[in-house]
């Protein structure tokens, strides 16, 4: 009987293909162990999934989205209609933060990223709020030294 409760918690976690950000932090989330956390991150390493993590725990990025709440309306059409993703919209991200885009008015700014926000999955969405007020770790279980482990090409400091 305990072998098979060992295999249950040492299964592989399958997301689908192209997982949204929010589907890998929870599978982290619910992973007890810092290997099994780090094996998921490292399972589904993506560039939009890492530039959403160093946002997040690199304090050497500034976000210049105000902090706080943020008024913009929840895309809440079926999934898989008309939601777009982190995956395809991270490269957008250096907008919003010091030294990506420095000459986009504080209005041009914080319109473009409700549009974003307004665009995005509801819980991608959330992803993006959380991540500029630097609360990613209010929502999900995952913290710096989990991404240290999973990521160690990930250049901390110096981005702003």
């Amino acid at each position: 009987m305990a072998t098979s409760t060992k295999k249950k918690t040492s299964t592989v976690v399958n997301l689908p293909p192209n997982p949204f950000i929010f589907e890998i932090l929870e599978a982290v989330s619910k992973q007890r162990t810092i290997d099994k956390k780090v094996q998921i991150l490292k399972r589904y390493d993506t560039e939009s999934l890492k530039a959403v993590l160093i946002w997040n725990f690199d304090p050497s990025v500034i976000s210049l989205v105000p902090y706080g709440e943020v008024p913009y309306e929840k895309n809440d059409v079926p999934v898989g209609t008309d939601h777009t993703s982190l995956r395809k919209e991270w490269k957008n991200l250096y907008h919003f933060v010091k030294g990506g885009n420095d000459s986009l008015s504080q209005v041009r700014r914080e319109t473009m990223f409700i549009q974003m926000l307004e665009g995005l999955h509801p819980d991608e969405a959330e992803i993006l709020c959380l991540v500029k007020d630097k609360n990613l770790e209010s929502k999900y279980k995952v913290n710096k030294s989990v991404v240290e482990k999973a990521f160690t090409d990930i250049k901390w400091g110096d981005r702003s």
